[in-house]
């Protein structure tokens, strides 16, 4: 096939190019502008466009299809001479499900955990050699690319996004994939600039368990009682499989689960992650590895990138970084870390980077969120907001939502990390949770202050 994409420099989107292009496909694209490191990874495959911006004579009637990037706008010049030459225009998603339709498709859905249980099952897939197609929202350690397409293999993992497929289609991901083995592990209200309400959040999760093939499977959480509530009342006719945290002790710093042949030492912690992991136990089972198999292979599991990674460690020092952004990710990352070194002081700072969280309605969300930290810092660009063409948010909204008197307030780059060096990080545990960089603060430099 000859596929031309249009924003070919997103994250998923030069993924998924790389992926066609090592099957053996004709792959093309353009984009106005690509960062790092996708940048380097499409240059390294001879498929990084040789110049930035929109080209609609890059579109003819020799391409077989159009993969169209959220990135890109409804009146995007390429876009606009595909649909007037009438060429088959593909989101992300439905390419996907495409690719996939002969395969048995297993997709991990919710509002968070569904990147680490995606990487977690490959992990164990990997370990076992067991080659399976998949598309996962992190690199992966032992994993070239986050996107992997064959003809041969007969499972494909998809990580199942609530977020919107296309600029022209604007279906949640998830609910585009058809699943045969589908998981569930939270719903927490996030993307309020599409889902501006708990309850038409909640919809999309209800159409995603619908849209699991007759006869297939859902493992949920049982310990989410949205989760639980829109499972149980689905009248799909599937298997519905619950599971929950397994029981685990923390001694001296190491996390060990409760297994049939006893205490296993793992690598990652915190309530959520071992929560994520009974999860990815019941669909590693589906998919033909057994649990004393699982096990052996999970203990060597170190996490997803930027999720609760661990960027430098002392003698009695550690942080780490953190993707988390959305109230119920913070919560339960910070209260994971607490509970790993419960003897330092935690002093845990968050970024608010996402349009939802720069909103000042979905502020209030946040309450509690930093509440297992010893110490509480919030960082976030009044410039930001206004890209964003957001209200303004004050101190006193950011201090009453978190609902601490003793939150500390950053709005400048340059104060916040002034804040950062001047602590003695001697038996404490810094936490660094953003989807940004707090203004362009190095990490590899915040690795000098641990010893």
């Amino acid at each position: 096939m000859n596929v031309h994409f249009i924003a070919i420099g997103g994250a998923a989107m030069h993924n998924l190019a790389l992926a066609l292009h090592n099957k053996g496909y004709q792959v093309t694209g353009s984009d106005d502008t690509i960062f790092e490191p996708s940048k380097s990874r499409l240059a390294s495959k001879g498929l990084l466009p040789e110049s930035f911006g929109w080209f609609p004579e890059k579109i003819n009637t020799n391409l077989d299809a159009i993969v169209l990037g959220m990135h890109a706008k409804a009146d995007n010049p390429e876009l606009l001479k595909a649909q007037e030459l009438g060429i088959k225009i593909y989101s992300y998603p439905e390419f996907l499900y495409e690719q996939s339709k002969h395969k048995t498709r297993v997709v991990i859905g919710g509002s968070h955990g569904k990147t680490t249980i995606t990487s977690m099952i490959l992990h164990v897939m990997h370990y076992h050699g067991k080659d399976v197609d998949y598309m996962v929202g992190a690199q992966l350690e032992g994993f070239d690319v986050m996107v992997k397409l064959t003809e041969d293999n007969d499972f494909i993992v998809l990580e199942g996004d609530e977020y919107l497929s296309s600029p022209i289609d604007r279906r949640p991901k998830f609910h585009l994939y058809k699943p045969n083995i589908a998981l569930l592990s939270g719903i927490a209200w996030d993307h309020i600039n599409v889902f501006p309400t708990y309850e038409n959040y909640v919809e999309q999760f209800e159409i995603f368990v619908d849209s699991i093939v007759d006869g297939g499977s859902i493992n949920y959480n049982e310990e989410d009682a949205e989760v639980k509530r829109v499972v149980e009342a689905s009248e799909n006719p599937i298997r519905k499989i619950a599971y929950s945290t397994p029981e685990y002790i923390v001694e001296k710093g190491q996390t060990l689960i409760e297994t049939p042949e006893g205490p296993l030492p793992i690598e990652v912690f915190g309530r959520h992650n071992l929560n994520n992991l009974a999860g990815a136990k019941w669909i590693c089972q589906h998919m033909g590895i057994d649990e004393d198999d699982f096990y052996e292979a999970i203990a060597t599991f170190k996490g997803a990138s930027k999720r609760l990674e661990k960027i430098a460690e002392g003698k009695n020092s550690v942080a780490f970084k953190d993707f988390a952004h959305s109230p119920s990710k913070v919560e339960a990352t910070t209260k994971a870390v607490k509970e790993q070194y419960k003897n330092r002081t935690l002093v845990a700072c968050l970024e608010l980077h996402t349009y939802s969280s720069l909103n000042a309605e979905f502020l209030k969300e946040y309450k509690g969120a930093l509440d297992a930290s010893d110490v509480a810092v919030v960082f976030y660009s009044p410039h930001a907001v206004e890209i964003k063409k957001l209200d303004a948010v004050s101190h006193e909204q950011i201090s009453q939502a978190f609902q601490r008197d003793d939150l500390i307030i950053f709005t400048n780059p340059t104060d916040f990390k002034e804040f950062l060096f001047s602590q003695n990080f001697n038996d404490k545990a810094l936490l660094l949770m953003s989807s940004g960089n707090y203004g362009g603060l190095d990490f590899d430099v915040v690795k000098t202050l641990i010893q």
